[in-house]
């Protein structure tokens, strides 16, 4: 009747053997940390398109361990399938969002001018 632990989320075990160093069993979410410390980085030297590229990519990066790997460490928050539509979801659309950026966007979607004139009328 009373809760007393919490589960782990499925594939939260660790990424590397348990006498390894903290680092090597935390792996994957370091690599998606890392991706996206670097995108920040890129957008504050002043390029912006490909800072929030790097950024969704290192998502969609954590998406794909999250579907591959059968433990991932702290990379799993959720269940798996929540996880990899989170991580999926947002990735995507940051990285088609950074593609369609004002000035000179490198991705045209005709029918969004149409709705933006639409509701901003």
């Amino acid at each position: 009747m009373i809760t007393r632990d919490t589960a782990r989320p499925e594939g939260g075990g660790r990424a590397a053997p348990g006498g390894a160093p903290a680092p090597a069993r935390q792996w994957p979410l370091l690599v998606v940390v890392a991706g996206v410390v670097v995108g920040l980085l890129v957008v504050a030297l002043d390029a912006f398109r490909a800072g929030t590229v790097l950024v969704g990519l290192s998502l969609l990066t954590g998406a794909l361990l999250r579907w591959a790997l059968p433990d991932v460490g702290m990379l799993a928050v959720r269940s798996r399938f929540t996880d990899l539509l989170t991580y999926g979801v947002l990735g995507s659309a940051i990285v088609l969002l950074s593609l369609m950026a004002q000035p000179d966007p490198w991705l045209e979607v005709p029918f969004l001018e149409d709705v933006v004139h639409f509701t901003v009328r």
